[in-house]
């Protein structure tokens, strides 16, 4: 069975461009790898191209989500692996594999209706370093972006399809959230079943280090902003870590 194996980017709708790259560069310490012809912001984080995708469509929520794969016959084995479990997938053009910069991809929706990219041959710019405006160093290379949660109406269908389609790992379960892992992150994906008016619960980002931690909670709070959970630890993967709210 073919798996995914890692976060590779996300793309987010958002109503204020101007507030997020302010808050990704300055406050996240992301790098800006500049807005296409369609309004399209990038933020690298590493040697990726991108990392996040935000783009003007006033949503506030997540448009796309992308994992990847290790190679073109993995990425033909996780569409057989789909098209078996009933899910309808279509190939990437090749307008859409050069604005994402990977070699191919397959587009889906999850059960839960979230739009999803599955493609191989990452977006790697190896001749632009990545330059963090902050000079934050980020936690990535075989364990991705980082983590994402969703909200989902269905957890028992959610985790089959996570787990029995493309290929994850759980972790663990706590009350009503499942948590998966494709690499050795304790998890890149989360889900808790609740009702929501959104389907993105929080996206997690780990810096190389403590400091970088303490100097990105002393920004938040110079910056005014909202921090619906101050500095604390996880139980599960142990993360020290806080919260903090997005311009969305």
């Amino acid at each position: 069975m073919t798996a995914v194996t890692q976060l590779g980017y996300v793309g987010l709708g958002v109503s204020n461009m101007e507030e997020w790259e302010h808050f990704a560069t300055d406050v996240l310490g992301l790098q800006s790898n500049g807005i296409d012809d369609d309004g399209n912001l990038s933020l690298r984080m590493d040697e990726y191209s991108h990392r996040f995708i935000i783009q003007p469509t006033g949503t506030d929520d997540v448009e796309f989500v992308g994992w990847q794969v290790t190679d073109e016959p993995a990425l033909r084995e996780m569409a057989e692996q789909l098209r078996e479990a009933g899910i309808e997938v279509t190939d990437g053009t090749e307008d859409e594999n050069k604005s994402r910069r990977v070699e191919g991809m397959i587009k889906f929706d999850d059960p839960e209706g979230t739009p999803t990219e599955i493609f191989w041959g990452p977006p790697i710019s190896f001749e632009r370093p990545f330059n963090s405006p902050r000079a934050v160093g980020f936690v990535t290379a075989e364990q991705g972006l980082g983590h994402v949660v969703f909200h989902v109406e269905n957890l028992d269908r959610a985790v089959k399809f996570y787990r029995d389609v493309l290929g994850m790992k759980i972790s663990d379960f706590i009350r009503n959230l499942a948590f998966f892992h494709c690499n050795p992150r304790h998890h890149s994906l989360a889900l808790i079943e609740a009702k929501a008016p959104k389907k993105l619960n929080h996206f997690m980002l780990q810096t190389e280090s403590m400091n970088e931690v303490g100097a990105t909670y002393d920004m938040v709070l110079d910056n005014e902003i909202p921090l619906p959970r101050g500095l604390g630890r996880h139980t599960n993967d142990h993360m020290t870590s806080f919260y903090m709210k997005t311009p969305s």
